[in-house]
């Protein structure tokens, strides 16, 4: 079983080479994601998750004692946001949709926010009706609230490598400290 074995750096490596990341089947424009997996050959699949667009598992490898698919996705994900009028909407339209996936959500939550940055919100460069000031205190409660880390991505032709990489530094800490 994973949690009773103290694997070895090339162990670790060998199955963070192996890790597969997950696409929620309802994500709909993510080829300069997906682009970037396929280019850097990491695997994916498109798969329906519970919450959130994105999240990883690590596939069976009987040799190193992981007899099943381990999937990490009550653990930690990803919510993408390809922009500021995207999430702006979700709190102005469908804000009780939007706070209930964060319900959902179990583990450790990544915001993704594509081609923004904060003080893009700051200075209103979106295209809702929302206000600077109650678009902040509403990502800000939310983030308290369902306890998320905000990440802006300013050029999201770099999406993909965040996605990556926090999962595999997870997987990594995970998988070393066991």
């Amino acid at each position: 079983m994973i949690d009773m074995y103290k694997y070895t750096d090339k162990e670790i490596k060998e199955l963070l080479k192996s890790m597969t990341i997950i696409i929620d089947s309802n994500e709909q424009v993510f080829d300069h994601i997906s682009d970037w997996f396929d280019k850097k050959k990491i695997p994916y699949i498109k798969k329906k998750l519970d919450f959130c667009d994105y999240s990883f598992y690590l596939p069976a490898n009987p040799e190193l004692g992981i007899m099943r698919d381990i999937y990490f996705d009550k653990r930690i994900s990803i919510e993408r946001k390809r922009d500021l009028n995207e999430i702006s909407s979700n709190f102005c339209d469908g804000r009780t949709q939007f706070e209930n996936e964060f319900i959902r959500a179990t583990g450790k939550i990544y915001l993704l926010i594509e081609n923004a940055t904060y003080e893009d919100i700051i200075n209103g460069n979106y295209t809702t009706k929302i206000t600077p000031q109650s678009f902040i205190g509403s990502l800000h409660a939310f983030a308290d609230r369902y306890n998320f880390s905000i990440n802006f991505i300013k050029d999201n032709k770099y999406s993909a490598q965040f996605i990556y990489y926090t999962f595999y530094y997870f997987c990594r800490n995970y998988l070393m400290n066991k």
